[in-house]
This record gives C-alpha cells, structure tokens and sequence, in this order.
C-alpha cells in the first residue's frame, strides 16, 4: 500500500472512531436534554484556568463563533450548570464557572467511557502498525458500543480473490475492484 493511501486508511479509520464516540456523546446528552456542545462547554470550564473561563477564551478553544458561546451559557445558566462573575479588575470581563450542579453533571455523565472499555480490550495487545491499532481500537469501540462495524470489503472476513476476481463470501457475488475499497454494513472482523 503506497504512503498516501496508508495516510488516507489511517485518517478514515481516526475519523470512524470519533464520529463513534461523538455518537455516544449525542445519546448521553439528548437524554438529559442537552447537546454535545453544552457537554463540552462545561468540560473547558471544569478543567481551564482562571484567566482562561471567558466567553471569549471558551469561543477560541472550541472554535465557536461569539453568538453560539453567548446562546449556550445562556442556557446552561439558566440550567444552574454554571454562574457568571464580573472580574474585580475589570468591568468588562466576565468569567464562568460550574456550579456545584455542573459539576456533578460532569462526573456523573460519561461519554468516554465506552472509549475505556475498549481501551482496556486493547491495551495489552502489539501493533506492528498504525493501522493495525485504529483498526483494532474501532473493532473493541464497536463491540462496546453494540454497533455495526461498518468497514472496507478487504479487511472483512468474506472478502476473498477467486480466480482472479474479487468475491464476497457473504452475498457469494463477485465484487468491482472499486467496491473493494468502499465500507460495507454487512463487515465483519477478520478476527472474529
């Protein structure tokens, strides 16, 4: 495999990890009425420091514009997550910080905690590549998760080369050498 594709391989697989642990994170928060953004608002405040809790600083690290920052501290305000104070130096600054209800939405919700488990999974194993260990990485996160694997024909177990020719085991149909590199539902795991 060229080094583009391997890059290309290693990127899609990074991706594929994130939107799943985005999912997770979705579902945790739609339960309790709130989006993604409202979790990791909190998050920055939890863990920045005290010339780093503005609407301004929050807007920077998540690459927010000014209004969404400005319409999630409302609301997470007005859900008593966090409090505003005016700075005694200056006026016109305006820091944030969790209430004690914010920071108990936090410890009590946990959107990495499949990512965890599936760490523990892995964590004892060697890799002899990159690709090897985000490919095994997404597999525990998916076992974890309870999803479906989603992957590329060539690396799922009824992928096979018949006669010169690319075959899916599973359909028992021949396959386009396009097709070959294209994610399939039906994937599954050459190592289950």
């Amino acid at each position: 495999m060229s080094v583009q594709r391997q890059a290309l391989a290693n990127f899609k697989l990074i991706e594929r990890i994130s939107n799943l642990l985005r999912s997770e994170e979705r579902k945790q928060y739609a339960a309790i009425g709130l989006q993604p953004i409202h979790g990791q608002v909190l998050e920055y405040l939890a863990s920045c420091n005290q010339y780093s809790n503005t609407h301004s600083a929050v807007a920077e690290y998540l690459g927010l514009t000014k209004g969404t920052v400005s319409q999630t501290i409302q609301l997470l305000e007005k859900k008593h997550y966090l409090f505003k104070t005016v700075s005694d130096k200056d006026a016109r600054v305006v820091h944030l910080a969790l209430t004690e209800s914010g920071q108990r939405l936090l410890n009590e919700l946990n959107p990495l905690e499949i990512f965890r488990q599936a760490e523990a999974h892995v964590s004892h194993l060697a890799f002899d590549s990159l690709e090897s260990a985000l490919q095994t990485t997404l597999i525990a996160l998916q076992q974890v998760n309870q999803s479906r694997r989603f992957g590329t024909c060539r690396s799922c177990q009824y992928f096979s080369v018949e006669a010169h020719h690319y075959f899916c085991g599973l359909t028992e149909e021949p396959l386009d050498r396009d097709d070959t590199d294209k994610i399939c539902r039906d994937h599954s795991s050459q190592s289950n």
